[in-house]
């Protein structure tokens, strides 16, 4: 007869045990990542006794479209998101009314008539994604920062790290970061 080996148990009593312990130890050491949104600032609701649907010029309108396959549309027309900044910046500091004096813009009967009147409206399509979304949101801050940074320097004479808080107020005065996000159709 053959004898077989006696192979010794494993105790597997304590085995829920252990893989309690791990499970709060990773859920004690893990890191979560917690997404930054983009910050902007909502519009107040329009005060009673004013008006709020004033009329806005078509001229001080900058629409621009992401469709759904992530194309940039502006006016019908595709750009490319490297774009994207320059023309804002052109359509911004355009001073077409000639009120501006820190403008330096050429002018165009196709562009906003100064800083202060111009909207940019952003539209998105319903499969946009969420990247494009926020790569234009990027390009549309940049636009506003150089605009923001070039007036601080040569109409205030100081780098725009260097600002007061009344100094600031008067930058984002000059340059208002006025953008329309219009439904998605």
């Amino acid at each position: 007869m053959r004898q077989s080996k006696l192979m010794p148990e494993v105790n597997a009593g304590s085995m829920a045990d252990i893989a309690f312990l791990l499970l709060i130890f990773f859920l004690v050491t893990a890191t979560i990542s917690s997404d930054e949104g983009i910050n902007r600032v909502l519009p107040k609701e329009c005060p009673p006794g004013t008006i709020c649907d004033a009329k806005i010029a078509e001229r001080n309108i900058l629409r621009i479209m992401v469709n759904n396959d992530d194309e940039i549309m502006i006016e019908n027309n595709v750009v490319a998101i490297s774009e994207l900044k320059e023309i804002t910046k052109n359509f911004l500091d355009n001073n077409g009314d000639g009120t501006c004096n820190y403008c330096h813009g050429l002018k165009s009967p196709k562009a906003s008539d100064n800083p202060e009147k111009a909207v940019v409206s952003l539209q998105n399509g319903r499969h946009t994604s969420y990247k494009q979304f926020v790569a234009v949101q990027n390009e549309l801050t940049k636009a506003y920062y150089e605009l923001r940074n070039t007036y601080s320097v040569n109409v205030l004479k100081k780098p725009s790290d260097k600002l007061s808080k009344e100094e600031l107020k008067q930058v984002k005065a000059a340059y208002p970061f006025i953008l329309s996000e219009a439904e998605t159709k």
